[in-house]
């Protein structure tokens, strides 16, 4: 079995594949206050509960954006299994092309979204990831890793916009009937919701027209499912694709 990890601004999600099949999905909190015997423990916990056994765990690998976390998980998993993870950086093959300004700037999530749009979807392939922050990459028809964008996720935008007012409310983001608000919580929404919607589909457009040619457009991600139902262009959803990214990457490098 193979384990892999992806650790995120906000979660610890766990993959077990039995070849190419993935069979065990899970998440944890990251908090960078845990132990790795802590993260050993939690690790093991989740996995029993959903009926995986860490004795027949072969191989794993990770991917992080919080190193203080990355390095606890790194030996969580060392003490679980035996043996250290592979972890998505410098020095290991990716199979991607990067041709932004500073390859070693590249965050490790990008590069395993990337990996895993290049293995399932046609290119070239746009790829959106929506998380803690919402990241949008572009892949051109040879595979090349061209750069994207970065805006702030939705969840975060919503808790920036509540802190920093003193009249307008903390709220789960969830898509009004109407984009016209008629009352404070419905405007807020829509902002969020409607406006993320119509953000991605204006920088779909305009990365299009930059590379001369209509994409693949896959989104991941927390709020993707909710969100690129809204938008006008067609965007496929692909739960788990940074972990059919990272188990892409083992296999390169295995």
């Amino acid at each position: 079995m193979l384990l892999v990890i992806d650790i995120g601004n906000t979660h610890v999600t766990l993959g077990l594949y039995d070849q190419e099949h993935l069979t065990t999905t899970a998440r944890l909190a990251t908090d960078d206050r845990l132990t790795p015997d802590q993260y050993a423990i939690a690790i093991k916990q989740v996995l029993d509960l959903h009926g995986a056994n860490v004795a027949h765990i072969d191989g794993s690998i990770l991917s992080c954006v919080v190193p203080a976390v990355g390095n606890a998980v790194k030996q969580a998993v060392a003490l679980l299994c035996g043996q250290e993870p592979l972890v998505v950086g410098p020095g290991l093959k990716s199979g991607i092309n990067i041709r932004i300004d500073n390859p070693a700037q590249l965050g490790a999530d990008l590069v395993v979204g990337a990996a895993g749009a290049l293995a399932k979807y046609p290119l070239p392939c746009i790829v959106i990831d929506m998380g803690t922050a919402t990241t949008v990459t572009v892949l051109d028809r040879e595979g090349n890793f061209l750069g994207g964008a970065i805006a702030a996720g939705v969840r975060l935008t919503l808790e920036s916009l509540a802190s920093g007012t003193a009249a307008l409310p903390s709220l789960h983001p969830s898509a009004p009937k109407k984009v016209i608000g008629t009352n404070t919580v419905d405007c807020m929404q829509s902002g969020i919701v409607y406006g993320t919607a119509a953000m991605l589909d204006g920088l779909i457009e305009r990365m299009e027209e930059e590379l001369g040619e209509s994409a693949t457009v896959v989104a991941t991600g927390g709020m993707s499912r909710e969100i690129v139902g809204l938008c006008r262009r067609e965007i496929l959803y692909d739960e788990n694709l940074l972990l059919d990214g990272l188990r892409r990457i083992y296999e390169k490098n295995a």
